[in-house]
């Protein structure tokens, strides 16, 4: 069976946050996850994207089926999967994986459309993978174009610059349930892009009170002053949750930071005063049985999805136009493929046209030769030519033919003609394909 590209994940589109967690792979975690891949049956090379919307294996596979499995063993072992799990997960390959990964780095598949923020994961995923040795030259190259399409469709069209973000979902909910947000008290659980952006949409909305606490205190403190916010001490959790009207959660601790317990407390001290919680971390941050405590209202991840769906004349649009961008660069990017794919065919084709022309130069020379110098040397040009013209028509159509079962019978129809070895692919493997 012939290597190809294969995606095997699950996103928010498959999954709700809850099943999501579940299998959503730390950092630290994941140079052993690619070590583990790439040794696995099926898998010639590996690469882990994992952010809050997804978890995507993508493999160069030289057998899908197995590789499949491979990620299944290593799910069931790793992160407890079961077979009604793997019901959330899909598997895509050849084009459809390329359309697929395409459509990732241009934040077509992302819950706020065109955000920036999954290209540089994208390219972070990659070079973690290529540092583990997990990579080579067939993944290296899929993700380069990625982020190149990613580049272009940011430029081309007008998806990136959507007012509907998660931090513009964050301002509504909020909005929602406090009403005018002036004057209200801010706290940032987590120094991330993602606390940044959502400070200062809330601060645009009016919150003047930004508190930032993170775990590394001085990335904290890096934040506020950007904010020029305050930066506050983890050990005083409780007693900041308890003054705050919004708290946003984006850290990566994996583990719940306000418990039930907490949440209880939280309310009681504040009189049952609304406080919105969102928590947009995988894991969450929040033990989701907070919701159901009077004056807590906690939003996760799955709720700012349903705020970010709305859709406009304009997001259509230019979600046409990215789509239309993709698709244009995966047939030239699938058109390179099958063009490498043909060169081995294409190099045996030559050498057994160059013999044969060879063998009837020979021929000639030997029945009505000998011939003179400029003779001799317009019977070599003549079949050089012959090879060229031969070579040259059969090379276009083999690198230029659209479809990769098309290129398969015309490469094993040319093997045969010119009785070509070693060099042709199996017609079962490109039908499975």
């Amino acid at each position: 069976m012939e290597p190809t590209l294969a995606v095997i994940g699950l996103n928010y589109r498959t999954s709700p946050v809850a099943v999501r967690e579940q299998f959503w792979i730390a950092e630290p975690d994941r140079y052993d996850a690619l070590h583990h891949l790439v040794r696995s049956e099926g898998i010639e090379e590996a690469i882990v994207l994992a952010t809050c919307n997804r978890t995507e294996f993508i493999l160069w596979a030289n057998d899908v089926p197995a590789a499949a499995n491979s990620v299944l063993r290593f799910l069931t072992q790793d992160y407890h999967l079961r077979l009604c799990d793997w019901s959330h997960f899909y598997r895509l390959m050849d084009d459809v994986a390329l359309t697929h990964l395409f459509q990732v780095a241009a934040g077509l598949d992302s819950v706020v459309l065109g955000e920036p923020e999954i290209s540089g994961q994208l390219r972070e995923a990659g070079e973690q993978a290529r540092n583990a040795g997990a990579t080579g030259r067939f993944l290296d190259a899929v993700v380069q174009k990625a982020l190149a399409i990613s580049a272009r469709v940011r430029a081309e069209t007008a998806l990136a610059d959507s007012s509907l973000t998660f931090p513009y979902a964050a301002v509504e909910l909020a909005i929602g349930v406090l009403g005018d947000l002036s004057g209200r008290e801010v706290l940032l659980l987590g120094a991330g892009r993602m606390s940044e952006l959502a400070a200062k949409r809330l601060r645009s909305a009016g919150a003047t009170r930004l508190k930032v606490m993170n775990r590394t205190h001085a990335k904290g403190e890096e934040l506020a002053q950007k904010l020029e916010a305050q930066a506050v001490s983890c050990d005083d959790r409780l007693t900041h949750l308890k003054t705050a009207d919004i708290v946003v959660c984006s850290t990566s601790c994996p583990h719940s930071l306000i418990s039930w317990e907490d949440a209880r407390s939280i309310a009681q001290a504040r009189h049952h005063k609304p406080l919105v919680i969102i928590d947009i971390a995988v894991p969450r941050n929040v033990d989701h049985r907070a919701g159901d405590i009077d004056g807590i209202y906690l939003f996760n991840l799955d709720s700012l999805e349903e705020v970010v769906k709305r859709d406009s004349k304009a997001r259509r649009t230019a979600t046409e136009a990215a789509n239309k961008i993709v698709a244009e660069e995966v047939l030239g990017f699938r058109r390179r493929l099958l063009a490498e794919r043909a060169l081995p065919t294409i190099v045996a084709l030559r050498q057994r046209l160059e013999e044969l022309c060879q063998q009837e130069v020979d021929f000639l020379r030997k029945e009505f030769g000998p011939f003179t110098e400029d003779q001799d040397q317009v019977l070599s040009t003549l079949a050089a030519h012959i090879t060229q013209r031969i070579a040259g028509s059969l090379a276009r159509e083999l690198r230029e033919i659209p479809d990769r079962t098309d290129q398969d019978m015309l490469t094993v129809a040319v093997h045969r003609l010119f009785k070509l070895e070693n060099t042709a692919p199996a017609l079962e493997a490109g039908r499975e394909n």
